[in-house]
């Protein structure tokens, strides 16, 4: 992925109106994320720990999604997987909770999914970040079909938003 401006992911929400996001708390160390390891850019508000983003490249244009988390899963001392880069974590999985974009999201609906709670998949696909023995399950595929697979999990989570 590019690196990104605050101008550029402030555009790229989908899921909030122009003022919320034009209020939402963006990274001030932008310079200094991972960019070549990064397939989408994800991070939670420090002022508000429920609240979490990520900001993704797909079709050759940026889309920006707000995300909630729900605190009881972040109790949870029973490992959980990740349904976008399938690692498993204990108490660092949580279900986000995106609302839909346009006239549905306004009407209250929304789309979930487990993700990592630190928004960090793209590190732990490639190995830069660890969560211990036996996060990872054994498998057969290349880095780079993991990489194509948890892009493919983030794509269709993002449909469902979107759609």
């Amino acid at each position: 992925m590019e690196p990104l401006t605050e101008r550029e992911i402030r555009s790229a929400f989908v899921n909030c109106s122009k003022g919320e996001a034009k209020r939402l708390h963006v990274p001030r160390d932008l310079a200094e994320r991972p960019w070549d390891d990064l397939d989408f850019l994800g991070w939670r508000d420090p002022q508000a720990p429920d609240r979490s983003y990520l900001v993704a490249e797909l079709d050759d244009r940026l889309v920006a999604l707000t995300l909630r988390s729900s605190s009881a899963a972040s109790w949870q001392a029973r490992p959980s997987m990740c349904s976008m880069c399938l690692t498993t974590h204990t108490g660092g999985v949580e279900l986000m909770v995106a609302p839909r974009a346009g006239k549905a999201g306004q009407q209250g609906n929304t789309v979930g999914a487990y993700m990592c709670g630190d928004l960090a998949c793209p590190l732990y696909v490639r190995g830069k970040k660890d969560v211990g023995i036996g996060a990872r399950l054994h498998e057969t595929l290349t880095m780079e079909e993991k990489i194509e697979r948890t892009v493919a999990n983030l794509a269709a989570f993002i449909a469902k938003v979107t759609m």
